[in-house]
């Protein structure tokens, strides 16, 4: 039941070129950093990736992104991401691009064993129509477009089908985790983590915090140990090290001037 993996580099070892991967995170919260950064040194290359954005400036996806090493995204925005959109639009990247609530429950459903499911989303559109750029040719022209969805009528309505979304692997990253996998996720970061969890056929958890089995409340935790295979402890330096992706900063208060 002791599924801690003593280093990232360890947990991501048996990751081959090629493999389909999906990876927690929601801009720059609760994304899985330091695996990410295993698979870099390991040398992986060819992957197809399944997250809600590629990474942001130097952190994240981004730097698999920009060594190349990545075929495929499936997500949901390409962001402030430039070399993601130069990649795409050069026709040196295959690109799905799916709304985001219906890559969300793509991902659920994939993890629950759901094959497929109606969604009104996308209807009327090229979501359901096909004819989205996958890939272009990097003359401007569309390579490959996305094909035509199954649309159904239910009580007057249409809905387009759906499929579940299953990957060789899962990278993750969670505020706390028990050696049994348990895991619990800290505010933003729960939006895609959880969903990414379920949708790997092998599951790997990064967490800030590691705890003995029976420390975390049954009713605290948010993705159970199930749905995880490996789990890395982060040291404190790597749990603190999580970036901005827009710095601001507020003007000071004006200072009052009292009359004597």
């Amino acid at each position: 039941m002791d599924k801690v993996v003593a280093t990232a580099a360890g947990a991501v070892a048996d990751v081959p070129d090629g493999a389909t991967l999906a990876v927690g995170g929601f801009g720059l919260s609760g994304v899985p950093n330091v695996l990410i950064k295993a698979l870099y040194d390991l040398g992986v290359s060819g992957l197809g990736v399944v997250s809600n954005n590629c990474g942001a400036m130097d952190s994240g996806l981004a730097i698999l992104l920009s060594a190349g090493r990545i075929s495929r995204v499936t997500g949901s925005y390409i962001g402030a991401n430039k070399e993601f959109a130069r990649q795409y639009l050069g026709g040196e990247l295959e690109v799905e691009l799916i709304p985001q609530g219906t890559l969300a429950e793509r991902l659920r459903a994939g993890g629950c064993g759901i094959p497929a499911f109606y969604t009104p989303a996308g209807v009327g559109t090229q979501v359901a129509d096909g004819g989205l750029p996958w890939r272009y040719d990097g003359q401007g022209g569309v390579a490959l477009a996305s094909p035509p969805k199954e649309v159904r009528e239910f009580d007057g309505v249409e809905y387009v089908l759906e499929h579940g979304i299953r990957t060789d692997f899962a990278l993750v990253r969670a505020a706390k985790g028990d050696r049994h996998g348990n895991l619990v996720f800290n505010k933003s970061s729960r939006n895609f983590n959880p969903l990414a969890a379920m949708a790997g056929k092998v599951t790997i958890a990064e967490v800030e915090e590691l705890v003995e089995p029976g420390e975390i409340d049954p009713d605290e935790v948010h993705l159970p140990g199930i749905f995880v295979q490996r789990v890395v402890a982060l040291t404190p330096e790597e749990a603190a090290d999580k970036g901005i992706e827009k710095r601001t900063v507020s003007a000071p208060a004006a200072r009052e001037t009292v009359s004597e």
